[in-house]
């Protein structure tokens, strides 16, 4: 992995400059520290599904040159079939044949490349769907024990159903 990817998705340097940032707008009643692990832990998740995001684009760019690889041998195999062709019609034969052969496998590595595109996409959203639902219910529970500000007081004047400050 790159230095710039590294940098990129390391938590802790994304988290020290954010935990400074919120420091300085530190309120009375409000648990930086609670919002920054909150916030450290949806950090730490995003990198580590981009991780996941990388790693699998790495695994189908890796079986896209095995296929291409496998393609090229069979086109390879194939030349040499239809130049031991006896006849016209043996020609014919032979190329269909291959060219069915071909498509079939063509369709089969789709498939193969689709499923796991698919399969990294699922685990990528799933870590993902987790840590919102923890992070919703982390967002709960800081909120309880937050002290709201006390709102301005006001008072009623009487007769006309308005308040004034």
């Amino acid at each position: 992995m790159s230095t710039l990817q590294e940098n990129f998705l390391d938590p802790s340097r994304i988290t020290a400059d954010l935990t400074d940032r919120l420091k300085a707008f530190s309120a009375s009643g409000i648990d930086v520290e609670a919002i920054m692990a909150g916030q450290r832990k949806n950090i730490e998740a995003l990198a580590a599904a981009s991780r996941t995001a990388m790693e699998s684009l790495n695994a189908v760019g890796k079986r896209q040159a095995e296929i291409l690889q496998e393609t090229m041998s069979h086109t390879v195999h194939s030349m040499e079939t239809l130049g031991k062709a006896s006849s016209p019609m043996d020609l014919a034969a032979k190329q269909a044949e291959l060219a069915k052969e071909g498509f079939e496998r063509a369709l089969e590595n789709m498939r193969e490349l689709a499923e796991m595109v698919t399969k990294a996409q699922h685990t990528t959203m799933d870590a993902i769907g987790h840590r919102v639902s923890e992070s919703l219910g982390e967002f709960k529970q800081t909120a309880s024990k937050t002290n709201p500000p006390s709102a301005p007081k006001t008072k009623r004047v009487e007769g006309t159903g308005h308040a004034s400050s």
